[in-house]
């Protein structure tokens, strides 16, 4: 199975605390994938990699043919997916602008029928956890409805070195890793299950994509 692990930052510094916070608690997400998510390969994807800097215009609006090179190279690597975690720091009690950004290039088809989960980190004492609940509003309208569980991350810097590996002061690393695989075990088992039944019943043959507005979606007049 495909895992995608969206970084919800631009940022490449982080005043006061060290750099890139969050592509700490995005490795962390990896590692434990890698240790403990047998038959499940990884890939981070970092919104600094892509140029998104121009005007808006998502993905699907290009014709196939014009459609910038890096966009659908991730086009199909989110289709290709089986689930997603999403990894976002808190702005204004809400998820990254950033995130958004990049989500919001592709259609809702290619995430859809898979399942998601929620990560979230701060600086502070929060863990970004009010930005949460907005993130589950905006995945569940692409698809891919997030998993119960949810994981937030106070003082991430306290609890991550830079290769998302625990720091030298997390004295109980045993319930850190619990407190991970809460979620991300949890997820992976909705993998799995929805893998299992996109191949025994096509759910586009249940409920079509709307293809040419989304009026297509509303109750008859």
């Amino acid at each position: 199975m495909k895992l995608l692990i969206f970084l919800g930052s631009v940022r490449d510094s982080t005043p006061p605390q060290p750099a890139r916070l969050g592509h700490r608690v995005a490795l962390a997400c990896q590692k434990y994938i890698e240790e403990h998510m047998q038959g499940v390969t990884s890939q981070i994807i970092d919104p600094l990699d892509y140029d998104l800097s121009g005007v808006f215009k998502p993905h699907f609006s290009y014709h196939q043919k014009d459609a910038p090179q890096q966009l659908s190279e991730l086009a199909e690597k989110i289709s290709d997916a089986d689930g997603y975690i999403m990894v976002s720091p808190e702005y204004n009690h809400s998820m990254s602008p950033a995130l958004a950004h990049l989500l919001n290039h592709f259609g809702a088809s290619r995430f859809s029928y898979k399942p998601s989960a929620i990560v979230t980190y701060s600086a502070g004492q929060w863990g970004g956890a009010r930005a949460a609940v907005n993130m589950r509003n905006f995945l569940a309208e692409l698809g891919c409805l997030p998993v119960s569980a949810m994981i937030h991350l106070p003082k991430a810097q306290e609890v991550f070195n830079e290769s998302g590996e625990f720091a030298n002061q997390v004295a109980d690393k045993a319930s850190w890793q619990t407190y991970l695989g809460r979620t991300l075990n949890q997820l992976w088992w909705w993998m799995e299950a929805t893998r299992k039944q996109r191949k025994a019943c096509d759910p586009r043959k249940l409920v079509k994509d709307f293809r040419t507005a989304p009026s297509q979606r509303n109750a008859p007049n």
